[in-house]
């Protein structure tokens, strides 16, 4: 993230005559920038929803898309609270490994910097938000929503950390010259560490390896595709909002990252087509889409620090990583729905180290403290750097995952009963009863369920009750109407004074009095 610190910071209003924090280093059009570009980042919550939701089974779609409302609400109230400050604080008692400072962040009408810093908590806020969204595809169809819920509020901490270490100013990995510019490490490798975690801690969903490692049939396509073109439009804003302003030459740093994304996609989207055509299954979307967002999270932490031919080298590399990473996982019977940790994490590894090869030196930006990539004659230093973020960002986000899904299990069992799980996360946590996905097939066969008599009074969703009492009762009135006819036509067949057609036998002679017969 392209932050800097000065010791003038010109705002709308005044000239403020002091040391400046380089989160609050905005005037009034850096500003602007960065606040827009939030609101497009936040539409990437639609994004991870849509796409989560479109490959996991039809009775747990409502539940994913649930997991991420609760991302915002939760998770957006805890980074407000303590993460915010974790990251960026301001306090004399900061040190390189956590900041302390600007807790429940509120700038008064007072303060000069109130616009900088209601806008740097925003643009925070949101990238904040979109690390720990990524987790929860990792634990679709089998993780106890109310677990998820104190999960959700606690995994902040996972985040933010991190964070203050690659982008606060006393962040020990910042001092010693890391690049991250949007989050390949900081939000992608840290969520898709964290999402493995969870997957290995959750374990398989039921029965999903026993006729083999193929993946499932996706939900919903139609939703899944959906969720990538949100997903690509957001990311322009992840990577262009990420130069922190377009005033100086920041506008046109923001322009390349926004044509670095783009090429890297297209590269990352060739290699996903290419793979699935050369499996079993003709075009496997799945393939496709995660080839696309692998590129993209690989291309994120350098996005406007290489050449246009680079970009679309890290992205194609990035999705033969994410590829090859998603059937390996599953060979190990590490069970992620979405593909998360495969995706955000190995692609993650990936942008961080191409970093240390590709990069360019972006004068008059500071973003590499004047270093360049390997491949760009700038020497081993840069990417023994990127080497030691990467070991320092898995670690830490591996353990505390591990450690704070512990500590819940303690208190909530993170894993629903098998009853649960069949029966569907929609159902049993959210009373929504989809038709014709085995829900009364599973009920059937789960009979000695406790919730069975209460889950059977549970009406399919997508079908209009009122409609169906009017046709039960239009059935039920033809039905009687019917039933006395029958019963009358009875009784005249067997009165001795009438006859019937059938009765009647047809000649010449009374031929004439059936005029229907030819």
């Amino acid at each position: 993230m392209e932050m800097g610190n000065y010791e003038t910071n010109i705002t709308n209003t005044s000239t403020v005559k002091r040391y400046l924090a380089s989160a609050y280093n905005l005037n009034q059009e850096d500003s602007n920038w960065i606040v827009t570009n939030s609101f497009i980042i936040f539409t990437m919550q639609t994004g991870f929803g849509m796409l989560e939701s479109g490959c996991v089974s039809l009775k747990n779609e409502v539940n994913i898309m649930m997991k991420n409302v609760v991302d915002i609400v939760l998770g957006g109230l805890t980074y407000w609270v303590f993460g915010f400050a974790t990251s960026f604080g301001t306090s004399k008692f900061n040190n390189p490994f956590i900041g302390i400072g600007d807790f429940l962040i509120d700038p008064s009408i007072e303060d000069v910097l109130m616009g900088p810093k209601c806008a740097a908590f925003l643009f925070q806020l949101s990238f904040a938000t979109t690390s720990t969204t990524i987790v929860s595809g990792a634990m679709a169809e089998r993780c106890n929503f109310k677990a998820y819920c104190l999960f959700s509020f606690l995994n902040t901490i996972v985040y933010c950390v991190p964070a203050g270490w690659i982008w606060g100013d006393q962040g020990f990995l910042k001092k010693m010259g890391a690049v991250d510019i949007a989050g390949s490490g900081v939000v992608h490798l840290v969520g898709g560490t964290s999402a493995l975690a969870c997957a290995l801690m959750l374990g398989p969903r039921v029965g999903r390896y026993d006729n083999g490692i193929d993946p499932l049939p996706l939900g919903c396509p139609v939703n899944a595709i959906m969720g990538l073109f949100v997903l690509w439009w957001g990311w322009l804003a992840f990577n262009s909002g990420s130069t922190y302003g377009v005033s100086g030459q920041r506008w046109q740093y923001a322009a390349k990252a926004a044509v670095c994304t783009m090429l890297a996609s297209m590269g990352g989207g060739l290699v996903g087509l290419g793979f699935s055509l050369n499996g079993p299954d003709k075009i496997d979307i799945l393939s496709q889409i995660n080839g696309i967002l692998g590129s993209l999270v690989a291309i994120t932490g350098g996005c406007f620090l290489f050449r246009t031919w680079e970009a679309i080298i890290v992205g194609m590399i990035g999705a033969l990583i994410t590829c090859f990473t998603m059937p390996l996982f599953d060979k190990m019977h590490i069970d992620d729905p979405v593909g998360a940790s495969a995706t955000h994490g190995a692609s993650g590894i990936w942008g961080i180290f191409a970093i240390g090869l590709f990069a360019d030196n972006p004068y008059p930006l500071d973003t590499t403290s004047g270093r360049k990539g390997l491949f760009k004659g700038g020497g081993g230093y840069l990417l023994g750097v990127q080497c030691l973020v990467i070991l320092c960002l898995t670690l830490w986000s591996f353990t505390v995952s591990i450690i704070l899904l512990w500590f819940i299990n303690k208190i909530i069992p993170i894993r629903m009963s098998v009853h649960d799980e069949l029966l569907g996360a929609d159902l049993v946590e959210h009373r929504i009863r989809h038709p014709q996905v085995g829900i009364s097939r599973a009920m059937s066969a789960l009979r000695p369920a406790s919730q069975k008599h209460e889950l059977n009074s549970v009406h399919p969703v997508g079908i209009n009750p009122g409609h169906d009492s009017y046709i039960q009762k239009y059935n039920r009135k033809n039905r009687l109407k019917y039933g006395k006819q029958l019963l009358l036509g009875r009784k005249l067949s067997k009165s001795p004074k009438l006859s019937t057609i059938t009765d009647t036998t047809l000649t010449n002679k009374n031929k004439q009095n059936f005029a229907w017969i030819d």
